[in-house]
């Protein structure tokens, strides 16, 4: 094969995701419009839930979430270290605390049993994530919110398709929220979207998304609509717009056959460094579906950092995921947190490294990556 650089992620954008842009661009409608609700109406059916409401990233449906909710400062919300700067920021941000729980070794997701011991009078919600595209433990944790009158809000960013017990995730918690990122397993560029089957904090949830108006500028500018609206709360201006979601309306069409591609490849990867001592391949359980965001690899014996050096200089590029937040400066000066507080996290943050894994990507592609992982390792 040629010797271009290999990134560990990269989207498929395709002829039918180009012209829907242009018609979107030539429509005149390029904010919250038709092709937005159409977007909306795919993602709930896709997932099962009744209600989808499109914002312009995980991060807000996260926060807009925890807002809709009631959580406010001087609660506490129970959430992984093991996981992007969003998760942890979004309850800062509303002056809640986050009350960080170790995961398990073999899935990375949270551990179900620290999360009973952290619970106090002050906890208000878990934001479990679903690392990497494989569904954290849902029975459990689902049970000890029941029994605590918790909600959940789940950070689904790696997860849209994958399935507990043959459920899409999107409606097990009280919220989902999804990324649209450039690097997910589906994109819109930048967007994300909530999902619930509560019908009243859907209302709230598409009021705040834009500035606590009454009505989006579907409601008031297109035919049928009316110029006049309130503001009903103090919202934010957190809408994705019809170009985001006319990349939207056709990638989620083709998320199966992206999933598809994705287990393949993966299941390749697992057939051939299962056979290098020096890995540990990721564990998929096997009541879920993994949908394969990720393909984290750990290292036992090998320096992480060089390896990935290593790989870089044969035009391969790899990543880490993630940095624990509990490791990084804002997190250790605000809360005080330290290193060892949080030991498998850490354990798994030493060894982890991110393969690269996508649709575009070539078979022959693949195999030139793992023979190039087999000179190093080998």
């Amino acid at each position: 094969m040629d010797k271009k650089f290999l990134p560990y992620c990269q989207p498929l954008i395709e002829k039918e995701e180009i012209k829907e842009v242009v018609d979107t661009l030539k429509s005149g409608w390029l904010t919250i419009g038709p092709k937005t609700t159409e977007f909306e109406s795919l993602i709930a059916e896709y997932v099962g839930a009744k209600h989808a409401i499109s914002v312009n990233s995980c991060t807000a449906a996260l926060h807009l979430s925890l807002i809709a909710l009631g959580i406010k400062s001087g609660d506490e919300v129970i959430t992984t270290p093991f996981t992007f700067a969003s998760t942890g920021n979004v309850i800062v941000h509303i002056g809640a605390k986050p009350v960080f729980v170790d995961i398990k070794k073999d899935t990375y997701n949270l551990d179900p049993e620290k999360i009973k011991e952290a619970i106090t009078p002050k906890t208000k919600a878990i934001i479990p994530i679903h690392y990497a595209g494989q569904p954290y433990d849902v029975k459990a944790i689902m049970e000890i919110a029941k029994d605590h009158n918790l909600f959940v809000i789940e950070d689904a960013a790696h997860a849209i398709g994958a399935e507990y017990n043959g459920k899409k995730i999107g409606t097990f918690g009280t919220t989902t929220c999804f990324s649209f990122y450039a690097t997910k397993n589906m994109t819109t560029g930048e967007g994300g979207a909530v999902t619930t089957n509560d019908d009243k904090l859907a209302d709230k949830l598409r009021i705040l998304r834009l500035h606590g108006m009454s009505k989006d500028a579907w409601k008031r500018y297109s035919d049928k609509g009316s110029w006049y609206y309130e503001i009903e709360e103090c919202g934010w201006k957190y809408n994705m717009t019809d170009m985001q979601a006319a990349l939207g309306v056709h990638q989620i069409k083709k998320l199966d056959k992206f999933i598809e591609i994705r287990r393949k490849y993966a299941s390749i990867y697992n057939k051939e460094l299962k056979k290098i001592e020096g890995i540990i391949i990721p564990y998929e359980k096997p009541n879920v579906k993994h949908v394969y965001h990720l393909y984290p690899i750990l290292l036992k014996n090998y320096n992480r950092n060089k390896f990935i050096e290593e790989m870089k200089e044969m035009n391969i590029g790899c990543s880490v995921h993630f940095i624990p937040l509990h490791l990084h400066p804002f997190y250790k000066r605000t809360f005080r947190f330290k290193k060892g507080d949080f030991p498998n996290a850490e354990w798994v943050y030493e060894r982890e490294v991110s393969l690269p894994l996508y649709p575009k990507m070539k078979e022959e592609e693949l195999k030139y990556i793992i023979k190039c992982i087999r000179k190093l390792l080998l």
